[in-house]
């Protein structure tokens, strides 16, 4: 029994040490710091080291902001203002493909369906706060939604490159087709 409860203990303080969002103090004091760009350099423990220290509420809104964006330049859609986004422009192109007066079969080419990359976030508690004001509340570790926005521009940068690759192909056959009839018509 005693042996249970020891290995229960060890483990809860494993579990607890490994926690990736655990806040843990730094130290960002140097000796003799000078500006280098964006960081310092310094020395630090006796070693001479280059140190760059960002807010990370700053890095988050940074990242957020790109992600979004780019989701916007690849996705559009009503999400974003009815920006066409790349997406759209492919669909626009492939309704022109099989439009007759540009010698089509008047039939719509397939596009694929519109699929965001982020979640529209829902609250996971809501309620009263200081006895007054309801509000809803979401929580997340912070390097788990810096790890979650990461992927999410990993993932649009390729969505980004596959539109434009699917665009232009859309676009030069779109032109081949309007040529080849206009050969045709003459």
């Amino acid at each position: 029994m005693r042996y249970l409860m020891i290995a229960v203990l060890s483990l809860s303080f494993a579990a607890c040490s490994t926690n990736r969002n655990k806040a843990e103090k730094i130290d960002t004091k140097l000796e003799n710091p000078a500006p280098v760009g964006s960081g310092n350099i310094g020395i630090k423990d006796g070693d001479m080291i280059y140190q760059r220290k960002v807010a990370m509420n700053e890095q988050l809104r940074t990242l957020e902001n790109e992600v979004y964006d780019l989701e916007a330049r690849v996705f559009g859609g009503s999400r974003y203002l009815d920006n066409r986004g790349l997406y759209g422009v492919l669909r626009d192109c492939r309704l022109q493909m099989g439009d007759t007066d540009n010698a089509g079969d008047g039939k719509m080419r397939w596009t694929e369906a519109r699929t965001y990359v982020t979640s529209e976030e829902d609250f996971s508690k809501m309620g009263v706060e200081n006895k007054k004001d309801i509000v809803g509340v979401t929580e997340e570790g912070l390097r788990d939604r810096i790890e979650r926005f990461k992927g999410y521009k990993e993932i649009l940068l390729k969505r980004q490159d596959e539109y434009e690759t699917k665009v232009k192909m859309c676009e030069l056959e779109l032109k081949q087709q309007k040529a080849k009839s206009k050969v045709e018509g003459t």
